[in-house]
């Protein structure tokens, strides 16, 4: 797996071709706003001593590198996430953590020298020790493939489901967590916020998202390929989350008797009362088990809460009727020997793989549609990034301006002591517009990622900006 833990095994860290861009590291931190139009004009500069690039970087774990057994061990909730971030912005820098059900991933943007993937997994879950199945269960990325990563992820096209809603708003509350704890800074925040549009875009200029399903959307269909139609049937949502209110709201539609429990009974009800559901304490699941033909699980527990014991006893009661588990939570909710038991029927999300390869195949001819929006925000969110090692060039070219505009300006001003106020404000205005339209052109081409660093020498000598006002 990680081998000795301080070198990663080959056939885990498989080498990834980067794309680091030579620009200084940020500092941690970000303004109070994340929005993307602040972040230009909120960039301050940590420039290391030695020539360490900062590096963009993706480390992570999903559905299609390891099972759910493995998966759960590195899922992380809400209440996780501080901790974790807490640990990786310690020993790293700025991070953020996607966690979802099919998708544990850190975000770094840190110095170069500073990434390890097996650093970066302690950090993430500090107890594990290695243990599961051999092979590439991680994967890590760096520079314009971590970014193109990020990108497929938000679109939906690394999902289980193609196309699926949800991860959009999981990506944006994985920014809203970073930001939250002081983890995030500008370039993380620029890098989710083009994820965010790549998604948005996706899902208005193509045909990826029509006929939306979602893994809670399956979970209803698998339903139905057991039990037939569930017009009548008595079906229990635990949790009250986001999964499961759209796991609620999908089996509402389909006539079934809907239960929902939650361990906030005040949520449950107010679930259940929009639904037109009935809400139950969540200590009354064992006898909830007595009467309901679907358990559909999907709550944030770090453990399991239903055990094959607690099943057990309700069998007899249930004179031989089939029984659904549908546990779509990771960590997974119901015990796995849950299944085993008779009359019983259990999938946990790795087994709504199958139902999912349809969608897939449905989805693909819009693929090549979203790669292509995929690609061009790459090369926006590049450019933007290779720009930023300008950005201090282009601060005291600025200043010197600046300087030079208010010496002339108070000289002349002096040299018209009758000048009517409204006169003198008309000229300082006018003063500083043709200082902005002077450096308009120089501004624009040293701030474009492609040209950034062959005009950077030029303009410090043509403006007589010393090279060291990069460094602080």
């Amino acid at each position: 797996m990680i081998g000795n833990g301080k070198e990663p095994a080959a056939e885990i860290w498989p080498e990834a071709p980067g794309d680091p861009e030579d620009c200084p590291a940020l500092r941690r931190g970000s303004p109070d706003g994340i929005s993307e139009a602040a972040l230009d004009g909120a960039l301050t500069f940590a420039w290391p001593e030695s020539d360490d690039p900062l590096q963009i970087s993706v480390t992570g774990i999903s559905h299609r590198t390891a099972p759910i057994g493995v998966r759960e061990r590195f899922a992380l909730g809400p209440d996780d996430l501080p901790a974790a971030l807490g640990r990786l912005t310690a020993t790293f820098g700025a991070a953020a953590i996607l966690s979802t059900c099919n998708r544990t991933e850190v975000y770094l943007a840190c110095p170069e020298s500073r990434i390890n993937g097996p650093a970066i997994i302690r950090a993430l879950a500090p107890t594990w020790d290695g243990s599961g199945p051999h092979g590439s269960i991680f994967y890590h990325h760096t520079g314009a493939e971590a970014a193109q990563h990020l990108f497929r992820v938000a679109s939906g096209l690394d999902s289980l489901v193609v196309g699926e809603s949800e991860i959009l708003g999981q990506v944006r509350a994985a920014l809203s967590a970073a930001v939250a704890t002081g983890s995030s800074d500008n370039v993380l925040a620029r890098l989710f916020h083009a994820a965010m549009r790549v998604g948005r875009r996706a899902r208005s200029e193509t045909a990826i998202g029509h006929h939306n399903l979602s893994i809670s959307s399956i979970a209803v269909s698998l339903s139905r390929n057991v039990l037939g139609d569930l017009d009548q049937k008595t079906v229990l949502v635990v949790g009250a989350g986001e999964a499961g209110r759209l796991a609620a709201r999908a089996l509402a539609q389909t006539g079934a008797h809907l239960l929902v429990a939650n361990r906030s009974f005040e949520r449950a009800q107010a679930l259940a009362s929009d639904l037109g559901g009935a809400p139950l304490p969540f200590d009354a699941l064992g006898a909830a088990f007595e009467r309901a033909d679907v358990v559909i699980t999907c709550t944030g527990s770090p453990t399991c809460i239903v055990s094959r014991d607690m099943v057990g006893a309700a069998l007899p009661s249930r004179d031989g009727k089939p029984l659904v588990f549908i546990d779509i939570a990771v960590p997974r909710d119901v015990e796995p020997a849950v299944g085993s038991l008779p009359g019983v029927c259990l999938f946990d999300v790795d087994d709504l793989d199958d139902m999912a390869e349809a969608n897939r195949r449905q989805r693909q001819l819009e693929v090549d549609a979203v790669e292509e929006i995929i690609a061009s925000e790459l090369v926006r969110f590049q450019a933007w990034l290779g720009g930023l090692c300008a950005v201090p060039t282009i601060s005291a070219i600025r200043e010197r301006a600046e300087i030079a505009r208010q010496t002339e300006l108070h000289r002349t001003l002096g040299r018209m002591k009758n000048l009517a106020e409204a006169d003198r404000e008309r000229i300082e205005a006018m003063s500083k517009a043709l200082v902005k339209r002077i450096l308009h052109d120089p501004v624009t081409r040293l701030r474009a990622g492609t040209t950034a660093r062959r005009y950077l020498g030029a303009a410090r000598h043509l403006f007589g900006v010393d090279e060291t006002a990069d460094r602080p």
